[in-house]
């Protein structure tokens, strides 16, 4: 059901992933759905975002965007 539990540490590739998969959406809830789909989940906080690995909800990164 989600995407394979192996985990990009190459940050600036995982941002321009995030910025090019945002960029394909109207919206920023259907962008989060969308990276729902690949396995991550993405929340705003303070100053940026946080990506998270789903099923666990293991934080990989924060990015300022």
């Amino acid at each position: 059901m989600f995407a394979k539990d192996t985990v990009s540490l190459d940050l600036e590739a995982m941002r321009s992933f995030l910025k090019a998969e945002r960029a394909k959406t109207l919206s920023e809830a259907e962008w989060r759905f969308r990276m729902r789909g690949y396995g991550y989940q993405v929340r705003r906080v303070e100053g940026g975002i946080e990506v998270a690995k789903l099923p666990t909800k293991t934080i990989v990164a924060t990015f300022a965007m």
